[in-house]
Protein backbone atom coordinates (compact mmCIF):
# COMPACT_ATOMS: atom_id res chain seq x y z
CA UNK A 1 0.00 0.00 0.00
CA UNK A 2 1.19 3.53 -0.87
CA UNK A 3 0.22 6.83 0.78
CA UNK A 4 -1.85 7.78 -2.28
CA UNK A 5 -3.98 4.69 -1.66
CA UNK A 6 -5.14 5.84 1.76
CA UNK A 7 -8.49 7.56 1.86
CA UNK A 8 -8.46 10.85 3.82
CA UNK A 9 -11.41 9.48 5.79
CA UNK A 10 -8.94 7.03 7.40
CA UNK A 11 -7.23 9.68 9.55
CA UNK A 12 -7.65 13.08 11.14
CA UNK A 13 -6.86 15.87 8.66
CA UNK A 14 -4.17 17.12 11.08
CA UNK A 15 -1.97 14.23 9.90
CA UNK A 16 -2.18 15.13 6.21
CA UNK A 17 0.98 17.23 6.50
CA UNK A 18 2.94 14.13 7.56
CA UNK A 19 1.49 11.77 4.96
CA UNK A 20 2.23 14.35 2.24
CA UNK A 21 5.95 14.19 3.10
CA UNK A 22 6.21 10.47 2.30
CA UNK A 23 7.28 9.45 -1.21
CA UNK A 24 4.75 7.45 -3.22
CA UNK A 25 6.30 4.14 -2.19
CA UNK A 26 4.99 1.15 -0.27
CA UNK A 27 4.76 1.39 3.49
CA UNK A 28 7.53 -1.20 3.82
CA UNK A 29 9.78 0.87 1.56
CA UNK A 30 9.00 4.08 3.45
CA UNK A 31 9.85 2.45 6.79
CA UNK A 32 13.07 0.99 5.36
CA UNK A 33 14.07 4.40 3.96
CA UNK A 34 13.75 5.92 7.40
CA UNK A 35 15.70 3.03 8.92
CA UNK A 36 18.65 3.95 6.68
CA UNK A 37 18.26 7.74 6.35
CA UNK A 38 17.38 8.86 9.87
CA UNK A 39 20.47 7.53 11.67
CA UNK A 40 22.69 9.13 8.99
CA UNK A 41 20.83 12.41 9.35
CA UNK A 42 21.30 12.52 13.12
CA UNK A 43 24.94 11.36 12.97
CA UNK A 44 25.68 14.34 10.70
CA UNK A 45 24.43 16.90 13.21
CA UNK A 46 27.49 18.60 14.69
CA UNK A 47 28.10 17.57 18.29
CA UNK A 48 28.00 21.25 19.33
CA UNK A 49 24.32 21.33 18.26
CA UNK A 50 23.14 18.35 20.33
CA UNK A 51 21.98 20.54 23.22
CA UNK A 52 21.04 23.58 21.13
CA UNK A 53 17.56 25.10 21.44
CA UNK A 54 16.60 27.70 18.85
CA UNK A 55 14.24 29.35 21.36
CA UNK A 56 13.34 29.06 25.02
CA UNK A 57 11.42 25.86 25.87
CA UNK A 58 12.12 24.31 22.46
CA UNK A 59 13.51 20.82 22.20
CA UNK A 60 17.12 19.93 21.46
CA UNK A 61 17.95 17.58 18.57
CA UNK A 62 18.32 14.81 21.16
CA UNK A 63 14.84 15.61 22.48
CA UNK A 64 13.53 15.49 18.92
CA UNK A 65 15.09 12.10 18.24
CA UNK A 66 13.61 10.72 21.46
CA UNK A 67 10.25 12.23 20.46
CA UNK A 68 10.44 10.46 17.09
CA UNK A 69 11.13 7.18 18.90
CA UNK A 70 8.33 7.69 21.45
CA UNK A 71 5.82 8.69 18.79
CA UNK A 72 6.67 5.65 16.71
CA UNK A 73 6.05 3.43 19.72
CA UNK A 74 2.66 5.04 20.35
CA UNK A 75 1.59 4.79 16.70
CA UNK A 76 2.74 1.18 16.30
CA UNK A 77 0.73 0.29 19.40
CA UNK A 78 -2.30 1.94 17.78
CA UNK A 79 -1.66 0.05 14.54
CA UNK A 80 -1.33 -3.28 16.36
CA UNK A 81 -4.46 -2.61 18.38
CA UNK A 82 -6.56 -1.66 15.34
CA UNK A 83 -5.16 -4.49 13.19
CA UNK A 84 -6.59 -6.94 15.69
CA UNK A 85 -10.05 -5.41 15.21
CA UNK A 86 -10.32 -3.94 18.68
CA UNK A 87 -12.43 -0.81 18.49
CA UNK A 88 -11.72 0.83 21.83
CA UNK A 89 -10.93 4.56 21.90
CA UNK A 90 -7.22 4.82 22.69
CA UNK A 91 -6.05 7.87 24.59
CA UNK A 92 -3.79 10.43 23.05
CA UNK A 93 -0.46 11.34 24.57
CA UNK A 94 1.11 14.63 25.53
CA UNK A 95 4.40 14.82 23.66
CA UNK A 96 5.64 17.62 25.92
CA UNK A 97 5.15 15.55 29.07
CA UNK A 98 6.89 12.65 27.34
CA UNK A 99 9.82 14.90 26.35
CA UNK A 100 10.14 16.38 29.84
CA UNK A 101 10.40 12.90 31.32
CA UNK A 102 12.46 11.09 28.69
CA UNK A 103 15.88 12.26 29.86
CA UNK A 104 17.08 12.40 26.24
CA UNK A 105 19.77 15.01 26.86
CA UNK A 106 21.52 12.72 29.33
CA UNK A 107 21.77 9.92 26.75
CA UNK A 108 24.52 9.59 24.20
CA UNK A 109 23.67 9.88 20.54
CA UNK A 110 24.78 6.26 20.12
CA UNK A 111 22.27 5.12 22.75
CA UNK A 112 19.47 7.14 21.13
CA UNK A 113 20.29 5.85 17.65
CA UNK A 114 20.45 2.28 18.91
CA UNK A 115 17.02 2.72 20.45
CA UNK A 116 15.71 4.26 17.22
CA UNK A 117 17.05 1.32 15.18
CA UNK A 118 15.52 -1.24 17.53
CA UNK A 119 12.11 0.47 17.45
CA UNK A 120 12.18 0.94 13.66
CA UNK A 121 13.25 -2.65 13.09
CA UNK A 122 10.28 -3.81 15.18
CA UNK A 123 7.97 -1.47 13.23
CA UNK A 124 9.22 -2.81 9.90
CA UNK A 125 8.45 -6.37 10.99
CA UNK A 126 5.07 -5.41 12.44
CA UNK A 127 3.82 -3.60 9.33
CA UNK A 128 5.35 -6.13 6.93
CA UNK A 129 3.12 -8.81 8.43
CA UNK A 130 -0.17 -6.93 8.10
CA UNK A 131 -2.28 -8.05 5.15
CA UNK A 132 -4.45 -5.63 3.14
CA UNK A 133 -7.48 -6.28 5.33
CA UNK A 134 -5.53 -5.42 8.47
CA UNK A 135 -3.97 -2.31 6.88
CA UNK A 136 -7.45 -0.97 6.12
CA UNK A 137 -8.84 -1.61 9.59
CA UNK A 138 -9.58 1.48 11.61
CA UNK A 139 -9.92 2.41 15.23
CA UNK A 140 -10.23 5.52 17.34
CA UNK A 141 -7.16 7.21 18.77
CA UNK A 142 -7.37 10.50 20.61
CA UNK A 143 -11.05 10.72 19.57
CA UNK A 144 -10.23 10.50 15.83
CA UNK A 145 -10.40 7.69 13.32
CA UNK A 146 -7.14 6.14 12.17
CA UNK A 147 -6.39 3.19 9.91
CA UNK A 148 -3.47 0.86 10.42
CA UNK A 149 -1.90 2.02 7.13
CA UNK A 150 -2.37 5.68 8.03
CA UNK A 151 -0.58 5.10 11.34
CA UNK A 152 2.38 3.65 9.44
CA UNK A 153 2.64 6.49 6.97
CA UNK A 154 2.21 9.06 9.75
CA UNK A 155 5.22 7.52 11.50
CA UNK A 156 7.29 7.95 8.32
CA UNK A 157 6.15 11.50 7.58
CA UNK A 158 6.49 12.56 11.19
CA UNK A 159 10.21 11.78 11.24
CA UNK A 160 10.72 13.61 7.92
CA UNK A 161 8.84 16.59 9.36
CA UNK A 162 11.21 16.78 12.32
CA UNK A 163 14.29 16.41 10.14
CA UNK A 164 13.02 19.35 8.09
CA UNK A 165 12.61 21.41 11.27
CA UNK A 166 16.14 20.56 12.38
CA UNK A 167 17.49 21.59 8.96
CA UNK A 168 15.57 24.89 9.07
CA UNK A 169 16.02 25.93 12.69
CA UNK A 170 19.03 24.13 14.14
CA UNK A 171 21.64 23.80 11.40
Amino acid sequence: MKPTEINPSEYNSYYQKYIDLVDDVSLSEALEMGFHDTPSFFKNIPQAKWHYRYAENKWTPKDILQHIIDTERVFTYRALYFSRADSANLKGFDENIFAQNANANNKSIDVLLSEYSAVRNASIHLFKNFDDTQLKRTGIANDSIMSVAAAGFIICGHEIHHQNIINERYL
